[in-house]
């Protein structure tokens, strides 16, 4: 338990930080510094791989699968970088969140920090039911390969559809349990009028934010299972994955245009994982492949969308 509590200590020291001293006054996060933030929180991801090799090596944890610490160091790191691609659909989800409840941009850090914490319960909670459920039945790798399998199908089909929050069911609930103003009152979530507790704007794009990530997480979650089902494994990579999104989403938000074929790497890492679920059974495909699948389908995605951007940018001769 040692082990345990010391990251999760970890994680709240990085949080406190974040929201008492380097964000403690709302301000506009500019690309430069988003992007030195993406670095650190990346940089701090990656050096704990070497901590993961060291945990394990040494045997300061249980082992169940009895993982060596260069295979717990490599299952870490997919883990880590699929959570973290799969992260890029969240961010444009995010971006429309916040433009529809028309939210200032110095503000939004406010809001992703709580949505962090409440992502950061939701999912530890969801990955302790889906090793549960995987150590108890056999079989429902199965099922979470073929869940995975549709919706790589699913994403591949999907038209261009706009989300609007102000329409979803989300919305028009949270309106129905509590009084809403449509000011934004700085950086305060609740506001009190007349001896009442008013939500605002940032609190109804908070809770539509938490709900989608619960639903992104039904993806992602079973994507790092197919990797492994070691209890720290799963819960340190998908943590450290969440916490960098904040910076990664100011840094990326406005490039998303640049890369439209992103969407297309995400489908293939989520078909290959699905694949790799439902065959792990009868199938040992080793742990360096899922990393080469997840650079090679990263890396197309982004070759190909620079080069229809330059393609789209040339003067067409007349």
């Amino acid at each position: 338990m040692i082990i345990w509590i010391s990251f999760i200590v970890l994680v709240s020291i990085f949080l406190c930080l974040d929201l008492f001293v380097f964000n403690k006054n709302a301000h506009v996060i500019k690309t430069k510094e988003a992007s030195k933030f993406t670095a650190l929180w990346v940089g701090i991801a990656l050096l704990f791989t070497g901590v993961v090799y060291v945990i394990y090596d040494r045997g300061y944890l249980a082992n169940p699968d009895q993982l060596s610490g260069s295979a717990a160091a490599i299952k870490y790191l997919t883990g880590y970088l699929i959570e973290l691609s799969l992260s890029v659909d969240n961010i444009f989800v995010i971006a429309v969140i916040f433009k529809s409840f028309s939210i200032e941009q110095k503000y939004q850090h406010r809001v992703l920090f709580w949505g962090i914490v409440g992502a950061l319960v939701f999912r530890a909670l969801m990955i302790l039911f889906g090793i549960a459920l995987i150590n108890e039945i056999s079989w429902m790798t199965y099922i979470f390969g073929a869940f995975l399998l549709y919706t790589a199908f699913k994403m591949l089909k999907s038209e261009e559809e706009e989300f609007d929050p102000k329409t979803s069911k989300i919305y028009k609930l949270s309106r129905k349990l509590f009084p809403v103003t449509d000011r934004i009152e700085g950086q305060q979530l609740f506001i009190k009028k007349m001896g009442k507790r008013i939500a605002t704007p940032l609190f109804l794009a908070l809770v539509v934010i938490e709900l989608t990530d619960v639903l992104f997480a039904l993806d992602s979650i079973p994507a790092i299972l197919a990797i492994t089902s070691d209890p720290f494994l799963v819960f340190s990579s998908n943590i450290l994955a969440i916490m960098g999104l904040r910076s990664m989403y100011f840094f990326l938000s406005n490039l998303l245009d640049k890369f439209q074929y992103i969407h297309y790497s995400l489908v293939a890492i989520l078909a290959f994982v699905g694949i790799k679920m439902i065959l792990v059974h009868q199938v040992h495909l080793p742990e360096w492949l899922s990393l080469a699948v997840i650079f090679v389908s990263l890396g197309a995605g982004i070759l190909f969308s620079l080069q229809k951007k330059e393609t789209e940018s040339d003067p067409v001769d007349q």
